[in-house]
């Protein structure tokens, strides 16, 4: 059993400097399209050499001009049951009301959502919440530190475990999960950052 699966009809959040590592480990476990959205002048771009077994053929990648442009995008894919992932990366904190559109499309499409944010500017509406980093040791670099940081359906965990982004992750790779009492959902604080417009569809 994939031990970091991500529940359907929702939309979760990845942290810290080893998200987009997590996010491809979460490409490569679910089946059908994979949605990578992001804004064009994102400097850091996937190498598609690099890219896990199997993924390049079923990934599309969407650059959009502006944030706006990136949420009207994110919900019109996630409204879709195709995909079977769909990953986005907003580059800045996002409305509670905005939060809340991206989850009712997940619904509506029944399909999973994934959000690359920045420390800090997680969400309330977000199922889960996962603090990703890569921890030093080893000639090869493959160690992270994947920590659950918010669930709603559960206990939080983490792990850490040795994946060279390349081949799918294995039980053995994965050392035994520390859990901590679960957090109260309501103890995440509202930030006033202001709401983003939607193109009428």
């Amino acid at each position: 059993m994939f031990p970091f699966e991500l529940g359907g009809a929702r939309v979760h959040e990845a942290e810290g400097r080893g998200r987009r590592s997590f996010a491809l480990c979460q490409a490569q476990h679910h089946s059908g399209p994979v949605f990578y959205i992001t804004l064009q002048q994102e400097r850091e771009r996937l190498m598609c050499s690099a890219l896990p077994e199997g993924l390049a053929g079923r990934l599309c990648l969407v650059r959009t001009r502006s944030t706006e442009d990136l949420l009207w995008a994110t919900e019109e894919v996630l409204r879709d049951p195709a995909p079977g992932l769909v990953i986005a990366e907003p580059d800045r904190a996002l409305h509670l009301n905005a939060a809340r559109r991206l989850q009712l499309a997940a619904e509506a499409g029944q399909t999973t959502g994934l959000l690359l944010i920045r420390e800090g500017q997680g969400s309330n509406v977000a199922e889960t919440r996962w603090h990703c980093k890569p921890v030093p040791g080893g000639p090869d670099q493959s160690l992270h530190h994947w920590e659950m940081l918010r669930n709603k359906r559960g206990p939080c965990r983490s792990w850490t475990l040795s994946w060279d982004g390349r081949a799918p992750l294995k039980p053995e790779d994965l050392q035994s999960p520390q859990q901590k009492p679960a957090p109260d959902p309501c103890a995440y604080p509202s930030y006033p950052y202001p709401s983003y417009s939607y193109r009428p569809g």
